[in-house]
């Protein structure tokens, strides 16, 4: 069973989305998109690490490229966050290390590589960032950005049993229910 779990910056999506994971049990892998690229990224790194001390996460850091990892089978996956995977794809302009620079074939990297990671897995939970449109015209760059986004999370969404938005710390069930992601098959 997949489950999308999106919200704006610093809602508590990832503290749920774990939660949802712990709820299944089993063997979990938390798959880290962050790409290590100065003192802001590994701040934030460690800070995550720290909330999901013993949690029980095996951790697989995949800044890009996840229809290629080499991943075991697990009970339960999640990745954090696509917004990172999306931007990794991207930007990273080098061809060699899976860069895209358009943001269709990001996007459909992004969805290859969690399609990837699920049949790997029993239960795949995805955070994502809502970013939102506000009418405001980007640079293309951002624009190409926020376009990958919403396609990956528009096919995350129809591909999922359960969506949730987070707002203020509060889950809003847009598909499904905590009931259906508790009694879903394996």
């Amino acid at each position: 069973m997949r489950a999308l779990v999106f919200g704006g910056a610093a809602c508590g999506k990832s503290a749920f989305a774990e939660g949802l994971c712990c709820a299944r049990g089993g063997r979990v892998l938390y798959v880290a998109t962050m790409e290590r690229a100065g003192a802001d990224a590994e701040a934030r790194i460690e800070r995550h690490r720290r909330l999901r001390a013993g949690k029980g996460f095996s951790v697989l850091e995949c800044p890009r490229g996840l229809a290629h990892a080499k991943i075991e089978p697990v009970d339960v996956a999640l990745v954090e966050d696509v917004g990172n995977l999306v931007a990794n794809e991207l930007f990273s302009g080098r061809e060699d290390a899976g860069g895209c620079l358009d943001a269709e074939g990001a996007a459909r990297r992004v969805v290859a590589g969690i399609d990837h990671l699920a049949d790997r897995a029993d239960d795949v939970v995805v955070v994502s960032i809502d970013t939102g449109r506000d009418g405001v015209r980007y640079d293309e760059g951002t624009e190409a950005y926020l376009d990958a986004l919403a396609r990956v999370n528009a096919e995350l969404a129809a591909a999922s049993a359960c969506a949730v938005e987070v707002v203020c710390g509060l889950p809003v069930w847009l598909r499904g229910s905590m009931d259906v992601w508790k009694d879903g098959a394996r």
